[in-house]
């Protein structure tokens, strides 16, 4: 079973991988899709939805730490 720290420590290394993708593919896909680049905005977007990915990491692996351990 992975205590709550190492469920945590899962997720944020996971969304901090998925942030620096995501930083880079927007670089990459918003000029070629014609999409002015504003950096300070893809910033704030790509925090928030980070955010929102480290807590649905880390609920969802307690869940199934849960069920699969009962």
């Amino acid at each position: 079973m992975q205590t709550k720290k190492q469920s945590l420590l899962e997720s944020l290394l996971n969304v901090t991988i998925g942030f620096f993708i995501t930083m880079i593919s927007l670089e990459i896909i918003f000029p070629l899709l014609g999409i002015e680049n504003h950096s300070g905005k893809n910033i704030v977007i790509t925090l928030y939805l980070t955010i929102l990915s480290i807590l649905r990491n880390y609920f969802l692996r307690r869940y199934f730490n849960r069920k699969v351990n009962k």
